[in-house]
């Protein structure tokens, strides 16, 4: 497990780099928003960040609000996303009335979640019958050359939590509670064209490398862009970096 401090530090990094996370981390399988959703209409995008959800819900046509605690990322999610209603709040205090909506779900962020008192609250804004849904884009370490990036892309930030592999999410990625079924778990593979300075840009984006010094922060660079020019499937301009989208979904009790 990690340490307590390290964890909230990371937890609160985003913020200070909010241009960037918008600008390049990738966006969300629309087929993993399209099982997650199904045919609910009212959403909220819950801890939406930047917004990088937030859009691929409303290419979908739904009616959708957005909650972020960090002023900083929700400042940007409403330079980018303006009719977008972005209220300030987190997972444990959602500044709506109960039964608001018909699904509630959340990009990257469920793992940093105080649960259970989370869960509480979403099941609480959710109407019977609703959904919620949690995401997250991981890296494709069947390929190898992914996997090698990764590796050297880890920092003294990590945790033994980081270094699991996609098959072995642990339970903290599970939504449990009472009044939610058992939740369901589905992963699609899509990818983000990159180049290698692009690809740099969006690993500086990751809370591991945030929250580390400039010295190792640097050294770290320099190695990634190294060994990423000297691999033949990224060292010739633009190339697909390959991802897999893990969408759980639960259901809440009730007609």
């Amino acid at each position: 497990m990690q340490e307590p401090e390290l964890f909230a530090r990371r937890a609160r990094s985003f913020g200070s780099n909010a241009v960037a996370y918008a600008r390049h981390r990738p966006g969300y399988a629309e087929d993993a928003v399209e099982w997650v959703i199904g045919d609910r209409a009212r959403v909220l995008d819950l801890a939406a960040g930047t917004g990088k959800l937030t859009e691929t819900l409303l290419a979908f046509g739904l009616e959708v609000s957005a909650v972020e605690p960090d002023d900083g990322m929700r400042a940007e999610l409403s330079r980018l996303l303006p009719d977008v209603a972005a209220l300030a709040g987190t997972a444990e205090q959602i500044p709506f009335p109960d039964a608001s909506f018909d699904a509630v779900v959340t990009g990257q962020a469920f793992h940093w979640f105080n649960n259970p008192g989370a869960l509480a609250e979403i099941v609480r804004v959710l109407r019977p019958g609703g959904v919620f849904g949690a995401l997250w884009n991981y890296d494709d370490q069947s390929v190898e050359w992914v996997a090698e990036m990764v590796r050297l892309s880890r920092t003294s930030a990590n945790s033994e939590q980081d270094r699991q592999v996609v098959d072995n999410l642990d339970h903290a990625h599970k939504p449990r509670h009472e009044a939610l079924t058992e939740p369901e778990e589905h992963r699609f593979p899509h990818a983000q064209r990159r180049t290698v300075e692009s690809m740099l840009s969006t690993l500086g984006t990751q809370s591991s490398m945030l929250v580390i010094d400039g010295a190792e922060r640097a050294k770290l660079v320099d190695q990634l862009r190294t060994y990423l020019w000297s691999r033949p499937e990224t060292s010739q301009g633009e190339f697909d970096r390959p991802l897999v989208c893990v969408a759980v979904r639960a259901y809440k009790r009730g007609a």
